[in-house]
């Protein structure tokens, strides 16, 4: 095929964000058509003009791309097109505004003028790169809670079955073993639509996608199409960026407008029930509920695993492990298998999957010999703290000892809940720092602490506040006797923490780690 490299001879390097290697040029004119936009430009440039990719980063641009200019809440992205002239860029996406800045003018370059190119860029990506999402099984996953997880089952079991996978979520973005960081649970519209390419290219064949609701809101899954589209559930979140639950819900309900082939959706609440339509496939872990599938018999191992009886819609049933704690798992495994089954895995392939799958930051257990439990899990919003409390009470015969925090310029009306959340569901709550960000710690801290405290005395539960994270979690560890179980939540996976715009490293799990082995004296 005809078309322009994207690597040289040397061992290849993974960018961020991956581009294809090859790829067919397409005529400037023929995407001006598609995107019913209007042309600036000379008549006999415009023709002649190949695009060979897309960005809507200026720093991103390489020779031969389209460089969208769209409007920010600080910036106009068409003040920055002298930049994304000097990498390349052939031709602009903008709206009359872009079109009519200085700097899109002075750039020589033909300008496609369109009334919402953020709506729109989602779709010319995807034409540039070939329309991969019509070659690959998009298995796109949204809710508040189980996302990543219920991805990590979902690949699991794909890979259990022999397929070549793609992953893409919050913890990480994965070609095969590949491993990428990610910036974003979902990437930009026009880089997911080049990493779908570059994961054609590279053989894969089903790809478990997170998509998140401001992925929906904003157009970033634009111009995919979905093989699955499947829903977890919902609960309070990112009411900083939504005007509330009715318009959360709304963001969510788009992946579910026609670009899902098939339809999955967890009924165990009132917003899953909305969801379903004649076409949907239900999910519940209820014991009363009349869904297509279903999870009955769930008891817990003494090993810690759970156990229970898997029920498909044509009447078959298995026995299924999982490795995680938690109810609410239980639905994240029962909702994968709803969708490998879809996409034609074999039920063997589903259970071993769900039995063998890990999930970074998600329940995940730090033993290293100690009498007690200690875990760290991403839990970050009320419901996803209550749920996992919840959880780990049932496996404490001592005390649950909390640690937790709030993530700073995000949804401050569910700090006071979490806290709430905490103190019902622990014994010992430590509040402290998890990513401030640009806000005062000491006033996130407090939110919560007006929850945890209002209840706290009635619970039976003790609350302390300790501002560092790190002596907070070897306050936790030094207080934890045999029996316990020691929870630090809300930061899961990360690697780093917030701080007035700076990022400085931090792992949930090392410091946990560390903790213990400094308490009783580990050194292997």
């Amino acid at each position: 095929m005809r078309g322009r490299s994207r690597q040289d001879n040397q061992a290849r390097v993974v960018v961020s964000p991956p581009r294809p290697h090859l790829i067919e040029p397409v005529p400037l004119t023929t995407l001006v058509a598609r995107a019913d936009a209007r042309l600036v430009a000379d008549p006999a440039v415009a023709e002649s003009v190949r695009v060979t990719g897309a960005t809507l980063r200026a720093q991103h641009v390489l020779p031969g791309d389209l460089f969208a200019a769209l409007p920010g809440a600080r910036a106009h992205g068409a003040d920055f097109t002298a930049d994304a002239v000097a990498g390349g860029a052939v031709a602009v996406l903008t709206d009359e505004e872009g079109a009519s800045r200085p700097a899109v003018r002075e750039s020589g370059l033909p300008v496609l003028i369109h009334p919402d190119p953020r709506g729109v860029l989602g779709s010319v990506a995807a034409w540039i790169y070939g329309e991969p999402s019509l070659t690959l099984s998009v298995l796109g996953i949204t809710g508040t809670s189980g996302k990543t997880t219920t991805s990590y089952f979902v690949e699991s079991g794909l890979r259990a079955a022999g397929y070549h996978t793609g992953l893409i979520g919050t913890v990480e973005t994965r070609i095969g073993s590949e491993r990428l960081a990610s910036a974003f649970t979902t990437p930009e519209a026009p880089d997911l639509q080049a990493l779908f390419a570059d994961m054609v290219e590279r053989g894969v064949t089903h790809v478990a996608m997170e998509v998140s609701s401001h992925a929906l809101a904003l157009g970033r899954v634009n111009g995919t199409r979905f093989t699955v589209g499947a829903f977890t559930n919902l609960s309070q979140d990112h009411l900083d960026f939504h005007r509330d639950m009715e318009d959360y819900f709304s963001a969510k309900s788009l992946l579910f407008d026609g670009r899902s082939t098939h339809e999955i959706v967890v009924v165990d609440s009132a917003w899953g029930q909305a969801l379903v339509t004649p076409r949907t496939v239900t999910v519940s872990t209820e014991p009363d509920s009349d869904a297509g599938w279903r999870a009955t018999d769930i008891t817990l191992t003494p090993g810690g695993e759970q156990s229970f009886t898997l029920h498909a819609p044509d009447g078959r049933k298995a026995q299924a492990v999982l490795p995680l704690p938690g109810e609410f798992n239980v639905a994240n495994a029962v909702l994968a298998a709803a969708i490998l089954d879809t996409v034609g895995v074999d039920l063997d392939a589903v259970l071993e999957g769900l039995a063998t799958v890990e999930v970074p930051g998600r329940m995940e257990r730090v033993y290293l010999g100690q009498p007690f439990t200690a875990v760290v899990d991403y839990a970050h919003k009320p419901a996803a703290v209550t749920q996992a409390l919840r959880a780990l009470r049932a496996r404490t015969e001592g005390r649950l000892i909390t640690v937790i925090g709030s993530g700073g310029d995000r949804d401050t009306a569910k700090r006071p809940m979490m806290g709430e959340a905490a103190a019902r569901g622990s014994d010992l709550v430590i509040v402290t720092d998890d990513n401030p960000r640009s806000e005062d710690p000491a006033a996130i801290r407090e939110a919560i602490l007006a929850g945890a405290r209002a209840v706290g005395p009635a619970e039976g539960c003790e609350v302390l506040e300790i501002g560092d994270r790190r002596e907070a979690i070897a306050a936790a560890v030094e207080r934890a006797e045999a029996g316990d179980v020691v929870f630090v939540a809300g930061k899961g996976h990360e690697s780093g923490q917030e701080v007035a715009g700076v990022v400085h490293p931090f792992s949930d799990r090392d410091e946990l780690e560390a903790a213990i082995r400094e308490r009783f004296g580990v050194t292997e």
